[in-house]
């Protein structure tokens, strides 16, 4: 029996890799593969001890904890977590997992491998960054290639249009499902800039989703805003290295910014068959963000020419994206304020973030809603997105 019950076909808009140490170096071309990092879990709860442990025995888990794992059969989303979880990292296993999880599919990302390639702060020439891509890139193809319910979702920096748009074009062949882009502004640009206009078409073109994601820009608040004179908080895991308190009550600012500039630069006017989807982000601040936007642009564009759009902001992000909830929001309240087209279900797994029970979860607040309202939420959403990933 599976996790997911047979009510409902469950698609999974989130689920994670956990890399070990040689993730991109194993991948990357040989000529920059010394000036590439190891993936670091330094940041994380998972320990130095337990990564030197799954190395030392060749890079798996051994048989007996595998055997572990797959006894607890449809409770496994409630006890395989993080790098101890059944699939954290071996793709056979993975499969395994899925069919004790239950869903028809499920988008995977990355988690620690992206730090290098997505953040100019590391400071390293772009060919290294785009190189490093190109390593995550191919690994994560490899790693989805015998399981067509694993949806692998590529990434792609897009500080630089050139790189991006070459590597989105590797990315499209190789077969990704979706493309992760960060949601901070480019460097130098808006999403909306007239140099990127090429790589937004040819993700519309394609029909691949670009995805926002926690992670695409920095967790934290900025020092100064957590120097109140008292002592250093803790992030709800116990640690001080993920979002503490401060930190999520702003999570939702780039991301909002990232895609209310592209709304206000035309790129969902333009290209209507553009979709994309924020994850992990949570999503209380969207039916806010839809009101916001539609009020703006109706003021502005008395003047503002820009914005005189044919459709209006809420019609355009209803039509093209999709939201990610936290397993402690409101999902029939944000329902309310917006519409049921908006939110996605995700399942976070292995991810500790994503609760033992995350269906459970969300059923506390859709539960009562209309059986259409709930398909809605469980599958037509994400196949609005991803309309070839219908399981018949």
């Amino acid at each position: 029996m599976a996790y997911a019950p047979a009510t409902y076909d469950f698609y999974d808009a989130d689920s994670h890799i956990m890399e070990l140490p040689d993730f991109l170096t194993k991948y990357a071309d040989p000529d920059i593969r010394s000036e590439i990092p190891d993936v670091s879990y330094s940041a994380s709860i998972v320990t130095d001890e337990e990564v030197a442990e799954i190395m030392a025995q060749g890079g798996k888990h051994s048989d007996a904890h595998r055997q572990t794992q797959i006894d607890l059969g449809d409770r496994l989303i409630e006890k395989s977590k993080e790098i101890q979880a059944l699939g954290a990292f071996t793709a056979a296993d993975r499969s395994v997992a899925m069919d004790l999880l239950g869903f028809k599919k499920q988008l995977v990302f990355a988690t620690h491998s992206v730090a290098f390639p997505f953040h100019p702060s590391s400071k390293k020439p772009l060919h290294l960054r785009y190189g490093a891509t190109r390593a995550h890139n191919r690994h994560m193809v490899d790693f989805c290639a015998e399981d067509a319910r694993l949806m692998g979702v590529g990434i792609v920096p897009i500080d630089d249009p050139e790189y991006a748009i070459s590597e989105l074009e590797w990315a499209i062949e190789q077969g990704l499902k979706a493309i992760w882009v960060p949601h901070r502004a480019p460097l130098e640009r808006a999403p909306g800039h007239v140099e990127l206009e090429g790589f937004w078409a040819r993700l519309a073109e394609a029909g691949v989703p670009f995805l926002l994601h926690v992670g695409g820009a920095p967790l934290q608040v900025r020092d100064p805003w957590s120097n109140n004179g008292r002592g250093a908080t803790k992030d709800w895991l116990g640690g001080g290295e993920n979002v503490r308190t401060k930190d999520a009550t702003v999570l939702h600012q780039a991301p909002e910014m990232f895609l209310s500039m592209m709304v206000i630069d035309g790129v969902f006017e333009r290209h209507p068959t553009l979709k994309g989807a924020a994850v992990e982000l949570g999503a209380g601040w969207v039916p806010e963000m839809l009101r916001r936007l539609d009020a703006i642009t109706k003021v502005y564009s008395r003047n503002d020419t820009s914005v005189r759009f044919e459709r209006t902001p809420t019609e355009q992000l209803t039509q093209q994206m999709g939201f990610t909830p936290m397993p402690h929001e409101d999902v029939a309240n944000m329902i309310a304020q917006s519409n049921a087209e908006l939110y996605l279900f995700s399942s976070d797994y292995p991810h500790i973030e994503g609760t033992r029970d995350p269906i459970g979860r969300f059923e506390r607040t859709i539960g009562d809603l209309d059986e259409q309202v709930k398909t809605q939420f469980y599958t037509e959403n994400f196949l609005r997105l991803f309309p070839e990933a219908r399981v018949a």
